[in-house]
């Protein structure tokens, strides 16, 4: 049993940390790709992020709702993060250099945001095959109410742990050169490949019995209307979680670009690493005080860090405050995701969970993926631009997507003030 139970907390952390830092590279890094690499637009990137979203949330529906079919979890995710390492490898081939000599009547920069966009797609399915859908069906099916929010505060720290070791990790490359982006495309994904090989030695099937259902009926059963009624809760913090989502994808395709270009912050990897790793420790930790008191409790505070990290990124542009900003910033996204996932688990019905993981990044994914970029996009429509050393232009982020990613988190508090959810100590 206790090996068993060790399994399940090393294949929770390798899977949850290796999926998260492919995710970074997607989700942050691919808008410093194709704007070094290929002068992407602001207008270019909101499309890459909006795309990848809609091929998150359709590839959810559908594989989630297979692997519940099936009643298996382990095959998709062992065989999609090895899928998924091979498509992160592929990016090798995006090089202007070598579009170019391929396309020479063709518009390199053009065509390299546009193939780009298309390689994310795709990326973004073996992704949410192995991830989204499989890993976080498998993430429910195994823990209950007596761990789930310890296992979901280490599953949502993984996000920032990854991002610093990702930055830590590109301390080393140049970004504005070619060779720097093959290096880490090809470092990325082979070690993602090697995390599917591992999967097939530690990762246990969850005892689940095939759904009876039609695949069709496994397909649309998290958008039936009857599913929300029978699973009000469930629905009720899903559209929360919406709201919390856009908050966050307002500005988090532009944050790197807004602290090294904007700021001029070259050193931003050391004033992060600290906030970081607090953060990490913070969520882990707030995962436990959901389990105690409940998610009434345990959202009002991430929300009010979330809240004052925007206020203090929006008024100062010091080392110092911004690095408080963003400790706060980052505390408040993660112990959010942490306990609006906790409370997720909670409330959905047993046997489900792969059917549910459509509706529940349609929820995180989809929906904020297109509205966040698109207020971000449009706060930063007329932002200043700089000529780069070729004679291309660039914009430059500016503190605006804090103040509207603040305004978005501000509807979501007053909905839950008006509904009553934060003054209860728990609504589980």
């Amino acid at each position: 049993m206790k090996s068993s139970k060790g399994k399940f907390w090393l294949a929770l952390t390798v899977f949850s940390l290796m999926g998260q830092i492919a995710w970074v590279v997607e989700n942050m890094y691919f808008n410093v790709f194709i704007y070094k690499m290929f002068n992407a637009s602001a207008a270019d990137i909101s499309l890459m992020v909006g795309a990848s979203a809609v091929a998150a949330a359709l590839t959810s529906v559908f594989m989630g709702a297979l692997s519940d079919k099936l009643g298996k979890r382990k095959v998709f995710i062992c065989g999609g993060y090895i899928a998924w390492g091979i498509s992160i490898f592929s990016f090798i081939l995006l090089r202007e250099s070598t579009l170019s000599a391929l396309f020479p009547t063709v518009a390199a920069a053009s065509l390299g945001v546009s193939l780009t966009v298309v390689l994310d797609c795709l990326m973004t399915f073996f992704g949410s095959t192995a991830n989204d859908a499989a890993f976080n069906a498998w993430l429910t099916d195994s823990t209950d109410s007596t761990n789930r929010g310890a296992a979901e505060g280490i599953n949502a720290m993984m996000p920032l742990v990854a991002i610093l070791a990702v930055f830590g990790g590109f301390m080393a490359f140049d970004l504005n050169v070619e060779a720097s982006w093959s290096a880490i495309f090809a470092i990325i994904g082979i070690a993602t490949l090697l995390c599917g090989v591992l999967g097939c030695f530690i990762i246990r099937e969850p005892r689940i019995k095939p759904s009876k259902a039609g695949y069709f009926s496994e397909i649309i059963y998290g958008f039936r209307p009857s599913t929300a009624r029978e699973n009000k809760p469930l629905y009720a913090t899903l559209a929360l979680f919406v709201l919390f989502n856009t908050s966050i994808q307002v500005f988090m395709p532009y944050l790197i670009l807004y602290y090294e270009v904007s700021l001029g912050m070259t050193d931003y990897v050391f004033v992060m690493a600290p906030a970081i790793i607090l953060a990490s420790v913070v969520t882990a930790l707030w995962g436990r005080v959901y389990d105690k008191r409940g998610f009434g409790f345990s959202v009002f505070f991430a929300l009010l860090w979330l809240c004052a990290g925007y206020i203090i990124l929006l008024a100062f542009r010091s080392t110092l405050p911004v690095f408080i900003g963003s400790l706060l910033m980052m505390c408040g996204y993660l112990a959010g995701m942490a306990v609006f996932g906790a409370r997720i688990r909670d409330n959905t019905p047993e046997g489900r969970s792969g059917a549910l993981q459509g509706i529940r990044i349609f929820s995180q994914v989809l929906i904020p993926g297109v509205i966040g970029p698109f207020i971000g996009k449009t706060v930063l429509k007329n932002a200043e631009t700089v000529i780069n050393g070729d004679g291309t232009e660039s914009f430059v982020p500016n503190a605006g997507i804090f103040a509207a990613a603040l305004g978005v988190c501000a509807v979501l508090v007053i909905i839950m003030l008006t509904a009553k959810v934060i003054k209860k100590k728990t609504i589980k």
